[in-house]
């Protein structure tokens, strides 16, 4: 999720746990503890030039719940050995640590990017994909509870409006998934339909909304896309047909790179040919034709391809213009062609 609503979360359950008097210092706290685990960015940085492994390391160790749990542990020590607060308080500072921490990757692994939760294991990185990656129907709350806390202090209605923050996003996430089992449904069936129900899918809400909804479905030479509003379409669910260079992707199959990337999405990627280069691109983030992550992996050589070093390919879109026009598609059906 994003940096703000992680401060938020951090923050509202650090307050919450901690004793009224610290309450303040608790807010500042758990806002840092928050967001301490996205971080990594900086040493992944400096560690990798490689695009792809930047990319596949990221929410790798930081975001480990082996890890994180021991470097609270740490943290709190630390700081009850300095005595102050969390010394005249060690027991519920310390579940107040642990939780700012540690639901910091829980609360990411309801987006799609994918939180290796597991690390140092090595199964492929959890996406629940219920919500988008900013949510202002989950951070909302949290902020109002936050901002509550700060100014009420150690009054009574500090701890309510905390309660009442934390209780109503949990609930949001909770309705998140509740969509996605509606969309994943009818998906199913639609699918089933057209001879796919065994194909590899997923779903994800559309930006910044659980009420638009996008399910890609991958086919022997390519991948199938739709949408479903759980607010206008009544309907059964309808998919566009899109081509992937499968061979190309065959081939480089065994690449460092292309490996990694298949581990980390779950092989959701599609892979096309520009100027001699052939690019993968990640079909979890973004929408047809428009994606975030692209990287070069291959140059043609003659007949073959030939491995180089991935880079990341950008190319504009109009953002602003997708945007309208997923907010449109939320409140209308589109009319049926008699296509399915």
């Amino acid at each position: 999720m994003d940096s703000l609503s992680q401060i938020v979360l951090g923050g509202a359950l650090a307050a919450a746990i901690a004793p009224a008097a610290h309450r303040r210092a608790a807010l500042l706290a758990g806002a840092a503890l928050g967001t301490l685990p996205d971080l990594d960015g900086i040493p992944l940085a400096l560690l990798f030039d490689d695009p792809v492994m930047r990319m596949t390391w990221h929410r790798s160790i930081s975001h480990s719940l082996f890890v994180l749990p021991l470097v609270a542990t740490l943290i709190w020590w630390l700081y009850k050995r300095r005595g102050g607060r969390v010394a005249a308080s060690p027991l519920r500072w310390f579940f107040a640590i642990q939780a700012a921490l540690i639901t910091h990757p829980l609360l990411d692994a309801f987006t799609v990017y994918g939180t290796q939760l597991w690390w140092p294991l090595t199964p492929p990185p959890t996406m629940w994909s219920s919500v988008f990656i900013i949510d202002p129907l989950y951070t909302l709350w949290l902020l109002i509870a936050c901002v509550v806390a700060w100014r009420a202090r150690e009054r009574p209605v500090a701890q309510r409006a905390l309660v009442a923050g934390l209780v109503l996003s949990t609930a949001y996430l909770g309705w998140s998934l509740v969509a996605k089992a509606r969309v994943d449904r009818a998906a199913d069936e639609a699918l089933a339909a057209i001879g796919l129900q065994d194909a590899p899918r997923f779903s994800v809400p559309m930006p910044f909304n659980t009420l638009l909804w996008r399910v890609v479905a991958m086919t022997p030479d390519g991948y199938v896309e739709g949408e479903r509003s759980l607010v206008a379409d009544r309907g059964a669910m309808r998919f566009r047909a899109y081509a992937s260079d499968v061979v190309a992707l065959r081939a480089v199959a065994d690449y460092d790179a292309v490996a990694r990337l298949r581990w980390f999405n779950h092989g959701f990627m599609k892979a096309q040919e520009r100027d001699g280069t052939l690019i993968v691109s990640d079909l979890r983030m973004g929408f047809e034709p428009d994606y975030i992550f692209n990287f070069v992996v291959a140059r043609r050589n003659s007949a073959d391809w030939r491995e180089i070093p991935p880079r990341q390919q950008q190319w504009p879109w109009d953002a602003a213009g997708r945007l309208r026009e997923m907010w449109a598609r939320i409140w209308n059906e589109p009319q049926s062609d008699g296509a399915p």
